[in-house]
């Protein structure tokens, strides 16, 4: 159907190589030019300077829930005019000895404009059909919950 690509580059900067030392920083260039600065979490004795391949992860989830339930709101003709998503990532041991993101909870802040915000019942089927229909969660064994703050609707000021 598509295709989606990334370049990942590494190089060697020390002379030696052995794990404590060698340096985890790396580039994802991807198809329209953009490039990030990327390195291992820092628990891996990443750069925390850099994004982590963890961070990204989170990060796609908590996307393309957004873009997805952005797209849903306009359908219905729900005016949105912001979305701020705290989302957290938890990783753990797997049954099978490695390790693995194994919850995404998501905690998007919703600012709803034109006639109001939906009500309760109506943003959980939002948020419910956006986690159906996101690429991302669907491509994932990982647990993704949004949770919905008392505050998270908003109307905003004309």
């Amino acid at each position: 159907m598509s295709e989606h690509s990334a370049v990942i580059r590494w190089r060697r900067t020390e002379d030696g190589f052995d794990y404590a030392t060698y340096s985890r920083e790396h580039t994802w260039t991807f198809d329209g030019g953009e490039s990030v600065k990327a390195s291992s979490a820092p628990i891996f004795k990443g750069d925390p300077s850099c994004v982590d391949p963890e961070e990204a992860f989170v990060a796609s989830l908590s996307s393309c829930h957004m873009l997805t339930f952005l797209g849903l709101c306009t359908k219905r003709k729900i005016v949105v005019d912001s979305y701020v998503d705290t989302a957290i990532g938890s990783m753990q041991r797997t049954n099978e000895g490695g390790m693995a993101i194994t919850r995404v909870v998501l905690r998007p802040r919703i600012e709803f404009g034109g006639d109001g915000a939906p009500d309760d019942g109506v943003l959980a089927e939002l948020h419910r059909d956006a986690h159906k229909y996101c690429f991302i969660a669907n491509s994932v064994l990982t647990e993704v919950v949004v949770e919905s703050p008392e505050d998270e609707i908003v109307r905003s000021e004309d």
